[in-house]
């Protein structure tokens, strides 16, 4: 017995049911549309009904298959039956002059496996579901929009004809159609066009907001990222100011970092880059622009970091700490602010006449911000870069011996020049950074690699020559270093016993040199 059939209580009723049960297709066609309505007793069953409309139709009664065409959904007949058995049903009646029987035949044509469904009755379902839409069915102009498109992401929308469809969809009231449009319109950076989407979804997610929050209700995570992104752009635009504040406060509350980060911005009266917005009105709120920078840091947020330390060294701010925004500095740098890591490049490089090793982490932070494409860290990196010379000392047929041995990433550098590795490998790095002859002998290849840049230092046995430090910006420099590193990956007291003094490597370095302008005169 199927759902609904113990509320047939009248003796017509029974009678109905028992010459369904038994095949008769009027009273199955019957039983069907009581089911499907709620007629004379019966539930409102659209499951039952299907089930009696579908053994009725397979009997050629036309009636059934346009009550399933037209009433019966998709998700229902999804459910009961395979796709195949029921698609016939919605075919005729979509031949018959039903356009919403056109979405659900190309539903269940599309939904099903290519392997049962052949190439011709997917070319009628695409067009049953085209004519639904011109028909202004706005699940049918939704579905189409998904099929002319990215299925895996709607918001990639670069077909005009998809644009068309998806439009028409989110007019007819589709949300996911307003959503995929929303995110399409913020990949394109198009404020408008995304302000004329989002903010009828915002402006009812804070008519509501009230009667959520005293139910214990918490906002969803998409609609704190509308909330904020929608009043970001009226903030910007100076634009109903106190909607898109409120849009703001909102979406902090909800714990949204970036709305958190926007409103420290906005009570501070400051831009993302620490300076006084020209066009801010009011007196800055310091205490409750760091409580909410503090919120917005906690998780994770770079510009926070970087904003707090700006407050912290305010002379204006109550709370001002030299040591709390030397402390955020550096968190805003290690999370990746460009400005953080130029701010500290700048300070480690005024540093480096009293402090050891300055002079390098401030090239290392400069590296990451002119990375980021940090104009001012570029310009000081540039500053610092030493002229880059050339291993003139080497003999030309050496110095294309070594480059041809990088180019072929051979772990052993120019074995066939020089018998001795440790000496090979000094020449390679010589040849690489453009050591002088006493660099490439004095230098430890191991405590000056920085991973970033080498540090030549060889004071220690040239006091006059000055130390400096050399970028790794080539490839031929990266797998010089890494090969030296191989080959210097020894402990100390054994290294210097196998590769000897200074004199000594002097003595084999000219020995080799020699032989070879003479072999190169000869």
């Amino acid at each position: 017995m199927l759902i609904g059939d113990r509320f047939l209580a009248t003796r017509t009723a029974l009678t109905i049911l028992r010459s369904a049960r038994a095949g008769h297709a009027p009273a199955q066609l019957t039983l069907g549309r009581r089911y499907l309505f709620g007629e004379q007793g019966l539930p409102r069953n659209p499951a039952s009904a299907l089930y009696w409309l579908d053994r009725a139709a397979s009997q050629q009664e036309p009636d059934a298959w346009l009550l399933i065409g037209r009433h019966v959904p998709f998700d229902v007949a999804r459910a009961l039956a395979p796709a195949e058995s029921l698609a016939q049903w919605y075919e005729r009646a979509y031949d018959s002059g039903v356009a919403q029987a056109g979405l659900v035949f190309a539903q269940l044509v599309f939904g099903a496996s290519e392997n049962s469904v052949g190439h011709d009755l997917q070319h009628k379902a695409l067009i049953a579901l085209t004519n639904a839409a011109q028909a202004g069915i706005a699940e049918a102009q939704w579905y189409l929009a998904q099929r002319l498109g990215d299925k895996d992401d709607p918001s990639a929308l670069e077909n005009n004809t998809v644009m068309y469809w998806m439009q028409r969809a989110a007019h007819g009231g589709i949300a996911d159609a307003r959503r995929a449009l929303r995110e399409h319109a913020w990949a394109e950076e198009d404020g408008e066009e995304f302000i004329f989407w989002a903010l009828p979804d915002a402006r009812a997610c804070v008519a509501r907001y009230d009667a959520r929050r005293s139910a214990g209700q918490r906002c969803s995570a998409e609609e704190r990222v509308v909330l904020s992104r929608c009043a970001g752009y009226l903030l910007d635009q100076e634009r109903d100011c106190a909607e898109g504040l409120k849009m703001l406060k909102i979406a902090a509350q909800e714990n949204d970092q970036t709305a958190q980060f926007y409103l420290g911005l906005w009570l501070a009266r400051l831009d993302e880059n620490g300076a006084r917005c020209a066009h801010s009105r009011g007196l800055a709120q310091y205490k409750k622009a760091i409580y909410w920078l503090t919120r917005a840091a906690q998780q994770a947020h770079a510009g926070a970091w970087f904003i707090l330390s700006c407050l912290y060294r305010k002379r204006a701010c109550s709370l001002r700490d030299a040591n709390a925004a030397q402390h955020c500095l550096q968190r805003a740098a290690h999370a990746g602010h460009a400005q953080a890591q130029y701010e500290i490049g700048l300070l480690k490089w005024r540093q480096r006449s009293t402090c050891t090793d300055a002079d390098v982490e401030a090239s290392q932070w400069l590296l990451k911000a002119a990375y980021q494409g940090h104009a001012a860290a570029q310009t000081l990196l540039n500053e610092m870069r030493c002229q880059q010379s050339t291993a003139d000392w080497l003999p030309a047929n050496l110095r294309t011996q070594l480059k041809l041995q990088l180019q072929r990433n051979q772990p052993s550098i120019c074995q066939t020049a020089l018998a001795c590795p440790f000496m090979a490998a000094r020449l390679a790095l010589a040849q690489a950074f453009g050591l002088s002859m006493a660099e490439a002998l004095m230098i430890d290849p191991v405590k000056a690699n920085r991973s970033h840049c080498l540090c030549i230092d060889i004071r220690a046995q040239r006091p006059r020559v000055p130390r400096r430090l050399v970028l790794i910006e080539t490839d031929a420099q990266r797998q010089a270093l890494e090969q030296c590193q191989r080959v210097f990956n020894m402990p100390e007291m054994e290294l210097a016993n196998l590769e000897g003094s200074y004199r000594q490597r002097a003595y084999r370095l000219r020995a080799q040199l020699q032989k070879t302008h003479t072999h190169k005169i000869t």
